[in-house]
Formats: structure tokens, sequence, C-alpha cells
């Protein structure tokens, strides 16, 4: 097993509560911090090497660095808590089991970003989350960690929790924002950029949840050490939350070290598929990011092993990698239709296109139905090269990134699985899912695998 940072104290009795958190040494990030200066800390949190963990993956201190400071000009610090992608739950579990390390990280990094009011922007559905959050905040506050002068500092913060309305492109920073301020939540042209023009067009950062609590273990072990765990440029620990056709669906920490094979087929992970099913493909990063089959999840085009990291994932570009996302891990199993799971994720984007931008709020369109189209037996070839076209010209031309995440799954599942789709058209009378596997998704044969560590 990895080494845990975020998850240590997860499985103690009474840890959502401020008691229990401090006598596990809560809040001691906190009274470190308070002895450095902004500037230290922010230098700490950039020699972490910590990416953000929504999706991005961009280093966390770097963004903090590009914060605007105009004089007399307040700035915010907002937690992305909006967690919609399909096949992601891991901040809701942080939020849930351990708020007081969310609100202690955000006191560490509002006062490195000279924020003195920072909101907590979360999805609408999480609605006994808000009312777990606004119970710690109240707690915290009434031990002396939030309000005036907090641990007689001089340095005051007050932290608000933002409920937002059901939409997925409030995930979206600028969408967020929007939405914070009361206003339908589009996503804003950039630049400017949040860090200049934000909140009430405020210098604001906006962070995920797993990213700002990560900061609690950088001070708590120094930036230094944090940086020894994991491999290359993917440091620290990630949150994954796996889902899908494995025995044991949960939120686990990684440390980005281990392979993809060790993480579905080990008892400490995933372990395994049911029914002694092979694996047939993977989606590793949440719903948005493309879809990989078990030859190129398992290995990469130069035979070493795929491990769970932004790089080894994103291998070999889209044409044989993926990335890391938001660390949604969808494990699909050899009786699973491709075409079927791409037709579900097309209609969700569909669904929650903003409508700003023609190419998403039509392209979305136009792919579910055709996909509908194959699906219910009335697909023709050309619908393939027709899906590929319009997928095409909705990448990397919408405002905001929900474009890229509608036409990346339909993109992988033509690239890699052509041959189910062209199954679908070739047996329209056909009802059943038992096809076999796509050509190109052959598994490699998965050794049994013993003593984990």
């Amino acid at each position: 097993m990895s080494k845990k940072l975020l998850l240590k104290d997860a499985h103690i009795e009474g840890i959502r509560y401020f008691e229990t958190y401090r006598k596990q040494g809560g809040y001691e990030a906190v009274e470190k911090a308070f002895k450095m200066t902004p500037e230290e800390i922010t230098e700490e949190v950039k020699t972490s090497g910590l990416r953000g963990r929504g999706g991005a993956g961009f280093p966390t201190g770097l963004k903090w660095s590009f914060l605007a400071k105009p004089e007399g000009v307040p700035r915010h610090l907002v937690v992305n808590a909006d967690e919609s992608e399909p096949g992601t739950f891991k901040d809701r579990y942080l939020m849930e089991f351990l708020p007081h390390l969310l609100i202690e990280g955000m006191i560490i990094s509002s006062f490195a970003l000279g924020a003195h009011d920072s909101y907590i922007y979360i999805r609408g559905e999480y609605a006994w989350i808000t009312n777990i959050l606004e119970e710690a905040i109240d707690e915290a506050k009434a031990a002396g960690f939030l309000g005036k002068n907090i641990l007689n500092s001089g340095y005051d913060l007050e932290i608000y929790v933002h409920r937002g309305a059901g939409a997925y492109i409030c995930g979206e920073e600028t969408a967020l924002l929007e939405s914070l301020e009361g206003k339908r939540g589009n996503p804003r042209l950039k630049p400017p950029f949040p860090a200049v023009k934000g909140a009430w067009e405020r210098p604001t950062v906006v962070n995920n949840v797993e990213t700002i609590a990560a900061v609690v273990p950088i001070i708590n072990i120094t930036g230094a050490e944090y940086a020894k765990i994991g491999v290359g440029k993917s440091t620290g620990t990630k949150l994954i939350s796996a889902c899908g056709n494995i025995n044991k669906p949960g939120v686990y920490e990684i440390d980005m070290t281990i392979s993809v094979e060790e993480f579905i087929y080990s008892d400490d992970y995933c372990g395994g598929i049911p029914n002694g099913k092979k694996l047939k493909a993977c989606i590793p990063g949440g719903s948005s990011v493309p879809i990989v089959p078990a030859n190129l999840l398992l290995k990469t085009i130069n035979g070493e092993d795929r491990i769970m990291n932004y790089e080894s994932l994103a291998d070999g570009g889209f044409a044989t990698g993926t990335m890391m996302g938001s660390g949604g891990f969808i494990v699909l199993d050899e009786d699973q239709s491709v075409v079927e799971h791409t037709m579900t994720l097309a209609r969700f984007y569909n669904h929650e296109s903003c409508g700003q931008c023609t190419p998403c709020r039509e392209g979305t369109g136009w792919m579910y139905r055709i996909l509908k189209k194959i699906l219910r037996g009335d697909g023709e070839m050309k619908d393939i090269d027709l899906l590929w076209d319009i997928q095409r010209k909705i990448e990397g031309n919408t405002i905001c990134p929900l474009g890229d995440a509608a036409a990346w799954p339909v993109a992988a599942a033509i690239r890699h699985f052509r041959d189910e789709f062209e199954w679908y058209i070739d047996n329209p009378e056909s009802q059943t899912r038992n096809y076999g596997m796509s050509n190109y998704a052959d598994p490699i044969p998965t050794p049994e695998i013993q003593n984990i560590k």
C-alpha cells in the first residue's frame, strides 16, 4: 500500500469533528504556517511539485504566483467543490469525512494568497455535505482558527459555502465565478484570467478540493519531502475514484508509482474484475478523458508498464494514451458496449452544454442523435465518419473545455473501437451485447499479483 497523506485518519471515528481532528494533529499546519511568510508558503508549495487535482494538472504554486496584488483591492480563494464529472467522487469523500482537512488547507492557502474572504463553491446535489462543512466552519471559528485575529496573528479570514444549482458547466472556473456572483453560469472569455479579474473582478485563485487539502501535509512534512513521493513531475499522492466492473469500488490514495495493472488487480486496490471477466477498456480520469483499450491501458507502445501518473497515462498522446484527469477510474469488462457507453456520455454533455458556443451547442446534440441512430439499428457506415468529423470541429473551438470533454470520448471510441461501431451497423436486427471484444482490445495476459506492499 502506498503512503497515505490525505486519508491517513479517515478511519478514525468522529474525525469529521474538530475535537477528534485536533487530537490527531489537526491545525498544527496552520500554527506552523503562521510562523512563515506568505511568500515562504508559496515557495513550499512550488517545491512540492503539487499539481491541480481537479483535472488540468497545472502546478499549484505557479498558479498562486500569478495572483495579481494591486494595492487596496481584496483577493479571494475559491475552492471548486462542484464535483460533477461522471465517475469522480473523491472530493465528496474528503468533504464528508474530513471537512477540517479542507478548512485547514484553506486557512493556510488564504494566508499565503492574502485573501480574507474565501469560498467553497459546492455542487448543488451535495446538500448534506453543505451542512457538514458549515458545521465544521463554525467549530473552527469557535476554536479561534477563523474570524478576527486568528491565533493572535493579526490575520482575519471568513469562509463561506455557496451551493450551485446542479450545472456541470460550473465546474469550469470562470462559469463557477459567474454563478458565485449570482449570474447564469456561463464561461467567460479569457484573458483576463481569474488571477487578474476573478470574483467581482478581483484577483482570485480557484483550486480543487483535493489540491487545497494537500497543502496541509506539504506544510507539515515540507515541500521537499512531499516531492520525494511519486515520480518525476507526478509528486505526492493522488486520490482515485474507482468504479465500474471491479470487485472493490471506492476512493483510493496512491503515490503515482504503481502500475495500472496493479491498481486494477491488486487486493489492496480494486481487487480485479468480477466473475473472472476479461478487461476490455478503461476511462482512467473521469468521463471527459479518452477511453483506452486493455492492451494500451496495461502497457505503453514501448512495452513498459503503464503507471498511474500524469506522464505515463498520457504517453503517446491521444493516439495511444489518455489523461489522469480528475482521477475518475471507470473499468469496463468484456461484456460492456463501448458504443452504448459513448452514447450515454454524449447525452450527458449535450444536456450540460450551456449553449454559448455553436460548435458545442449544436455538435453535442448531433453526436448524441447519431449514436442513438446507430444503437437502434438505423446506422450507416458513413455515420462513423460523420461522428469523427463533428467531434473534430468541436474540439478546440469553444470558450471552455466542455466542448473538448464531449469530443474526446467520441474520438477515442472510434479510434480504438471502430469495428464495434461497424458491428452495430452490420447487425441492425441483433439486440445482444455479446458481440465479443474489439480486435484492438485483446488484453495482455494478467499475471497473478502477490505480496503487494
